[in-house]
């Protein structure tokens, strides 16, 4: 049981599979019984924010020092200017309900809309560190949530009766 545990912990942190992944991993049978909801949802959002005050703080700084790279340059310049003009767009769009843009964004759980992607935008952005975290946790438990619901076949049941 301690290894998936383990193996649920890991796959919160990887990029754009995150928790997402991770808890219908944990409730499946893949690798013996599901893990119970409780600890496996601790686990998994552990494992998913672990990475985000790291990525908060120096993925700016690795993509602006990794932009004049032979090899990765291209990338990552693309990755700044992509960040900047999408994070610059929700600004817009969002106004002052900017951190609440940022819980929706990370909550809904579609690929590439995790914690990383919405630390990331909340860095270029110079959104306050403390706001930012809460909104993206929260994001993480909603994700959570619809992902637990999903696994346990709740939408499916909810499309049948009302089909």
């Amino acid at each position: 049981m301690l290894k998936k545990y383990l193996l649920v912990f890991i796959i919160s942190m990887v990029p754009l599979i995150e928790l997402r992944g991770a808890v219908p991993v944990g409730l499946s049978g893949l690798w013996g019984d599901p893990l119970p909801i409780i600890p496996l949802y601790i686990t998994c959002i552990i494992g998913n924010m672990l990475p985000v005050p790291i990525i908060f703080f120096f993925a700016r700084k690795v993509l602006v020092w990794g932009a004049d790279k032979k090899f990765i340059g291209k990338f990552f310049t693309f990755c700044l200017e992509k960040g900047e003009k999408g994070g610059k767009k929700l600004q817009e769009k969002a106004g002052r309900g900017l951190y609440w843009a940022l819980f929706i964004f990370v909550g809904i759980p579609l690929p590439g809309t995790g914690a990383w992607t919405g630390t990331l935008a909340a860095s270029l952005l110079d959104m306050d560190f403390k706001k930012s975290i809460i909104a993206v946790m929260a994001g993480v438990i909603l994700a959570g949530i619809i992902m637990g619901l999903a696994s346990a076949g709740v939408f499916g049941a909810l499309g049948a009766i009302f089909y």
